[in-house]
């Protein structure tokens, strides 16, 4: 009888347990909260397909770009799903996906920021997702462009959000500028527009950056470390 009691006790507790919601993985070790949850597994709640994210870049042209947008951020890109696993889909050399752990630990500090479309539940649907992974594509193993140039040959990390959004979204995210809209002078600026164009630095090319993107209206700030 003492044995009938403890079982019918056990399976009491059990569908209390289960009536509340309470996953069985966390039945061995306790009600986790958020903060004691791991960081991928918080992070992950905050994230969606398509959000763009923000980083500090270590590259050799990080502190230039900087100084030329007026902005602490150089590097970004697109936040993409696939098997479970969150990458990042950047324009590095080459053009590919990143798992997102890897891309933030590569930043300065591991420090990131993440931006989310305004109405993105509205625009970015299945189909729509579907379709910037697709316009994506044709970028993947392309050269990361050094010269900053309007094309499809190469091409730099926010050039590549900025095109993805633009030919599968029709949104803009971010206002194209020219080469004679950044702060140029800086003397690491110039050493390095320099050291890229010599004499002839092409002030009219067509660009966007990281910083145009992180200031874009349509966008809103998602989640930060």
């Amino acid at each position: 009888m003492k044995k009938v009691g403890l079982a019918i006790l056990a399976v009491s507790i059990l569908g209390f347990l289960l009536y509340w919601g309470i996953p069985m993985h966390q039945l061995k070790g306790g009600v986790k909260s958020d903060a004691e949850r791991p960081k991928e597994l918080t992070l992950h709640k905050n994230i969606q397909q398509g959000d763009i994210i923000f980083q500090t870049s270590t590259s050799s042209q990080s502190k230039a770009i900087q100084l030329a947008t007026n902005s602490r951020y150089s590097h970004m890109g697109i936040i993409y799903e696939n098997d479970g696993q969150l990458f990042v889909y950047e324009a590095v050399q080459p053009v590919k996906l990143t798992p997102l752990k890897e891309w933030i630990n590569r930043g300065e500090n591991g420090h990131y920021v993440i931006k989310r479309l305004k109405n993105a539940e509205n625009i970015l649907t299945n189909s729509v997702l579907k379709e910037m992974k697709r316009t994506g594509e044709q970028f993947k193993g392309k050269p990361y462009d050094l010269y900053f140039e309007w094309s499809n040959d190469r091409i730099y990390c926010s050039e590549l959000v900025w095109k993805i959004y633009k030919q599968a979204a029709k949104v803009e995210v971010g206002q194209l500028e020219q080469l004679a809209d950044f702060d140029l002078s800086s003397e690491i600026v110039r050493a390095k527009m320099k050291e890229r164009y010599g004499d002839n630095i092409p002030m009219g090319e067509k660009v966007i950056s990281p910083a145009a993107i992180f200031n874009s209206d349509k966008l809103i700030t998602v989640a930060e470390k």
